[in-house]
């Protein structure tokens, strides 16, 4: 175990100590690599990996924290507290692509949830070799259960005590049971000559050992630590790292109770480092490791634990990999060997780590000079690439290293199998479209957007040239999309029922994908079936979601070619991601219609017609998102005046519509009982707070007498209308105002009192016409004011521009924009210069 139980992060050890034990457990009693435990953490909502038997954390990282509402077979077992047992690679990609993507490894996991006093307290989950079924686990399952329910009754007797359940700290990282205790076989210690101390880890110690009472220790502890006739050896091997000569290399020595020990000192080089740096060592248990014919192998050899540890290594690979072994022995090797800290190699090993079959990939060495090293010069060889091989075994990873020859293919990727003989897959080809294409996916709304994607992020990844997505209505299969057939050649397809005896059909009805590796092939299968090509490739996919058939997919290649197990299991994945993106397209589509639909219906089909005053009003849907929002106008004849309102409802689709519609009723009822702006607002504002529908809105509400030209106004957050005067100067209107309705019931309203002489315009507008990405709303309604001062200029006279002609001008820019993430609604007024008719 890695770090101490003991109060970890504030965690008391008997809970770090129960996680442990039972995550170590589970490894044992089943054929898991590795297996961890999930507990919440101090933020609300997220899960962090407190303890990991098997496997470095750091090859774990990714998944240190998990949020409960991710899609994950973790987080699902947390927040529904079911068991998620996931056989095999195939099964993970189908219902958890992006966590698959992520272990593309022929691997299967159990996922358990361990149950609090009243709610699940954490995840007990495995990592295990892939099985052909779930049938083949469940005993393995049952076991982990039984491990998951032991670990649930302690944690409640903890919850029962008042013992705080959360981890907050990186994980603990457990070696496995019965595995060889490796970290005993190497130490390391440090010697300050300035100072003559020297700090060593707990192997160090032991292996010495270096009696504790002696504590500071300096160089004469090590000394004495070894036999007699050999403390000159060490004496003088310490005086020549002193004075800054690098040793030769390993001192073979006893201890003084006769135990056979290598040490092997590292210096510093001052030039890097600076002056007075500390001389870094090893201590290796000889009889354990220091093999004579591994360490005379030409190749390089070095070893690693199950946590990462670099246990052994031959003069070779120390030669290799350009570090001296005193610098990399007994340490992780993203830290004693920093160059192989990269993405691509951690792949690599995670791959050893979680399949029984070899590893083999080439890795770049950077150049002497790029690094910190003293070792000497390498040999020079094709591009400084090397070929490694990492071979699992139970306890430990052995790795070989060797010059990659001329004209070796570098990089390439390891091959992993899933069962399949001779089908070798690269583990960095492409498993991670699934993650590209979801990312991609999220900001498309519609069938046509999501088929879009789907062309840019899928073909080009597999070299496909057709792509046809079908979708199902009522039964029957309708093509949405389509490129790169022939003319004309799907037509016969269009509508076909889930009776036909069709590969687009029958991936749909059985959810099984079907692959074609030529077109004789599918001809064979299908015999009849009209061909749109004499060679080439077919991938049909069932698009399900959620358990409900949505559609199909097929790809089309231009030769023939044959889909490797691990593409079979991407595509499938991908499958699931287009289906996801498409039953969401269809809800918004649907939503969205309805939405129109309602938000028509709620907008006054024509305004009132007042000899004295003319009236426009126009309302533009967002271009994205849900396009239809709460924005609304109204003009209600209010006793012998006339209310002009505007409003915007927070938010947008069918809620937003809704609430519009409620309030543009209340705002109507109020204003036919000709109530001042005040108590109209504040009326509508206290109906808002009881309606409750999580949501806010603003308005603003003029009522004007068409005789006198006399209005009253007031606004809720709105934006401040504008005033277009007969002469043509336009001012933003100064009306106090209040906040916008639904949050305050004890909301004041100030009514502002304003003049129309005839001529003049008023526009009330919502903040999508002046809103801009980037710029101040200010600088909107500037510009709006300019706008009306020019397009103004004959409205209200008689044989002048009318209103409506200055209406869809104020619009224009709106109108033709295609990026335009709010709706927009505008409505004007303006005092008729001529006598009543």
């Amino acid at each position: 175990m890695t770090g101490s139980a003991e109060g970890r992060n504030g965690t008391p050890g008997g809970l770090a100590t129960l996680l442990a034990n039972a995550a170590a457990e589970a490894v044992r009693a089943t054929s898991g690599r590795a297996a961890g435990v999930y507990v919440p953490s101090g933020t609300p909502g997220v899960l962090r990996l407190a303890v990991l038997v098997g496997l470095p954390g750091r090859l774990y990282r990714p998944w240190w924290r998990l949020h409960v509402d991710r899609r994950f077979p973790v987080a699902d077992a947390y927040r529904l507290g079911v068991k998620i047992v996931l056989p095999n690679a195939t099964e993970s990609m189908r219902r958890y692509p992006q966590f698959a993507a992520g272990l593309p490894f022929p691997v299967g996991s159990i996922n358990v949830p361990v149950m609090g006093m009243s709610a699940p307290f954490g995840v007990l989950t495995v990592l295990l070799p892939p099985a052909s079924d779930i049938t083949e686990v469940l005993v393995e399952r049952d076991r982990v259960a039984e491990i998951a329910e032991e670990l649930g009754a302690a944690v409640r007797r903890l919850e029962a005590a008042g013992v705080p359940l959360v981890w907050d700290d990186e994980p603990m990282c457990v070696r496995p049971p019965g595995a060889c205790p490796t970290a005993g076989r190497v130490g390391r210690f440090a010697w300050q000559p300035t100072t003559d101390l020297v700090t060593a880890d707990d192997s160090a110690g032991l292996l010495l050992p270096l009696a504790a009472e002696d504590r500071p220790w300096g160089a004469d502890a090590l000394v004495r630590a070894v036999a007699a006739e050999d403390t000159d050896r060490l004496a003088d091997l310490l005086r020549e790292a002193a004075a800054g000569k690098q040793p030769s290399g390993p001192l073979r020595l006893r201890t003084a109770e006769g135990a056979d020990r290598l040490v092997e000192l590292c210096c510093p080089d001052a030039a890097v480092h600076g002056p007075d740096q500390p001389v870094g060592g090893i201590v290796l248990d000889a009889a354990s490791v220091a093999d004579a014919a591994a360490d005379q192998l030409p190749q390089g050899v070095f070893c690693l634990d199950r946590l990462g540890l670099i246990v052994y290594a031959n003069p070779r690979a120390a030669e290799l990999l350009g570090e001296p072994r005193a610098r990399f022995l007994g340490r992780a090797l993203w830290e004693g060997v920093p160059w192989l800290a990269q993405p691509a190699c951690e792949d690599h090993l995670r791959a050893a780590l979680l399949s029984p079959e070899p590893v083999h990939f080439h890795v770049r060495r950077p150049p002497p000079g790029g690094r910190e090293s003293s070792a000497q010069q390498f040999e020079p060889y094709d591009g400084d690439w090397l070929s490694v091989s990492v071979h699992p075994g139970p306890d430990l990873l052995t790795c070989t290293i060797a010059p990659a020859h001329r004209g070796a293919q570098a990089p390439v990727a390891p091959e992993v199998t899933d069962g399949a003989a001779g089908t070798g897959v690269a583990a960095t080809s492409p498993v991670h479209r699934p993650i590209v294409l979801a990312i991609a996916l999220t900001e498309a709304t519609t069938a046509r957007q999501v088929s879009a994607v789907v062309m840019q992020e899928l073909l080009p990844a597999f070299g496909g040239r057709r792509l046809a997505i079908y979708l199902l209505q009522e039964r029957h299969l309708y093509l949405a999309w389509e490129t790169g057939f022939p003319p004309g050649f799907l037509a016969p397809f269009e509508g076909v029922s889930l009776d036909a005896r069709l590969p687009g059909v029958e991936t749909l009805t059985t959810g099984r994908p079907l692959f074609f590796d030529s077109m004789q092939q599918l001809a064979d299968a299908y015999p009849g079936i009209p061909l749109d090509a004499t060679e080439g490739a077919r991938a049909f996919l069932p698009l399900i979601a959620s358990g409900r058939p949505v559609g199909s997919c097929i790809l089309g290649f231009e030769g023939p070619r044959s889909f490797s197990t691990e593409e079979r299991t991407v595509l499938t994945a991908l499958a699931g991601l287009i289906a996801h993106a498409m039953e969401k397209a269809q809800r918004y589509e649907t939503e969205a219609a309805l939405a129109r639909g309602l938000q028509r219906a709620l907008l006054p089909r024509r305004l009132p017609v007042h000899p004295r005053v003319e009236t426009a009003g126009r309302y533009l849907p967002g271009t994205q998102g849900m396009d239809v929002g709460g924005d609304w106008y109204d003009v209600v004849e209010a006793g012998d005046g006339l209310a002009l309102v505007i409003g915007d409802v927070q938010g947008h689709g069918v809620q937003a519509a809704a609430t519009m519609g409620q309030l543009r009723s209340a705002v109507r009822a109020f204003a036919l009982d000709d109530r001042p702006p005040d108590e109209v607002l504040s009326g509508t504002n206290h109906l808002l707070i009881d309606l409750d529908p999580g949501q806010f809105a603003s308005c603003c509400y003029v009522r004007l007498d068409p005789v006198t030209g006399r209005a009253m106004a007031a606004r809720a957050g709105h934006p401040p209308p504008l005033l277009r005067r007969p002469g043509g100067r336009t001012l933003v209107l100064d009306i106090p105002g209040g906040v916008v309705l639904g949050v305050d019931p004890h909301a004041q309203y100030p009514v502002t009192d304003l003049v129309m002489d005839p001529g003049a315009v008023l526009a009330l507008y919502t903040d999508g016409l002046v809103e801009r990405a980037g710029c101040d709303i200010d600088e909107g309604i500037s510009a709006l004011r300019v706008a009306l001062a020019k397009a103004g200029a004959s409205a209200g006279r008689p044989g002048g521009r009318s209103l409506l002609t200055v209406a869809d001008r104020l619009t224009a820019t709106a109108r033709h924009a295609t990026d335009r993430p709010d709706d927009i609604a505008l409505l004007l007024a303006a005092r008729r210069t001529g006598k009543a008719g």
